[in-house]
């Protein structure tokens, strides 16, 4: 018998596809190589006390990275709390109990409110929300916090929509029908076999939208106010206040290049993307604990 010829495709082709995911992860390592290199003077250049002050005015050497940190995670946690019962409960809907007509309507529609550049997303919140919040809340402004959350969790919605809705599509009819059979109802079966059937999917779509609204730059720059104000109050949701994010996006263009403000734009950038990193483990490591447990049910 002769030996088989090794075809061309069978030889690149894999070697293709592994080269893409190791390149991956060295973009991913060669940015934040080059974060520390840009980044790090700043620890030299600025005490830790000013870089971690109160006050952002760099015009005067006011460094204080608190202001913009704060702001930053008010605006995620509003975001999430908008997202999240809305975009798990579209996913549900859409799964579980829209008929399959509506579906095929709703999906594609989710998808292209995805698509929607962000700056079409802060025209609108210019335009319409922060009227409507200041005169509706009597507000002094409608540029706040609180616009900048909900504007980010509509972003955010599609996101967990479109991969918690694939999750649950994932889980095997088999479950339900056995939920059914034992005389559980249709939200019963929802919410005690599907949804836990689909929790590492789910919780990946969460994270997924969290990243996407930490990221998020010029939503947050039209719409919150842009003030580098300390935000560690309940009414700060109500307050402008500026993201790291639209900080960057400001400055960076203004900036001497190897200025102090420079780098400390980078350290902000290193920060950024520390906090990234570590929402990302955490959801491995969830989703690899969820796993786990779930082999060693099933064993």
């Amino acid at each position: 018998m002769e030996p088989r010829k090794l075809n061309w495709q069978e030889f690149f082709i894999p070697r293709l596809i592994k080269a893409s995911g190791y390149s991956a992860i060295l973009f991913v390592v060669l940015i934040f190589f080059f974060l520390l290199r840009e980044g790090l003077p700043a620890l030299g250049q600025v005490e830790l006390d000013v870089l971690f002050s109160q006050r952002w005015y760099p015009i005067e050497a006011y460094f204080g990275t608190l202001p913009l940190i704060t702001g930053s995670l008010i605006v995620t946690i509003g975001a999430m709390i908008v997202a999240l019962p809305f975009g798990i409960g579209t996913a549900v809907f859409m799964s579980e109990i829209a008929p399959r007509w509506l579906r095929e309507i709703l999906k594609p529609l989710v998808e292209l409110l995805g698509g929607l550049p962000s700056v079409v997303l802060g025209f609108l919140g210019i335009l319409l929300l922060s009227p409507f919040l200041r005169i509706f809340l009597d507000l002094p402004t409608g540029l706040t916090a609180l616009a900048g959350a909900l504007l980010l969790g509509g972003i955010a919605v599609p996101t967990i929509v479109s991969i918690a809705e694939d999750a649950l599509d994932a889980v095997p009819y088999s479950y339900r029908e056995a939920a059914w059979a034992m005389g559980a109802t249709r939200w019963q079966t929802i919410w005690r076999v599907t949804l836990p059937a689909a929790r590492s999917g789910v919780l990946t779509a969460v994270m997924l939208g969290i990243g996407r609204t930490i990221g998020e730059t010029m939503t947050v720059m039209m719409v919150t106010g842009n003030a580098p104000v300390l935000a560690i109050k309940l009414n700060s949701i109500f307050r402008p206040v500026r993201t790291m994010t639209a900080t960057i996006a400001a400055e960076m263009g203004e900036v001497a290049n190897g200025s102090t403000h420079y780098h400390v734009l980078f350290f902000i950038g290193l920060v950024l993307f520390l906090i990234s990193l570590a929402v990302n483990i955490t959801a491995s490591s969830v989703v690899f604990k969820s796993k786990k447990r779930a082999e060693r049910v099933l064993s």
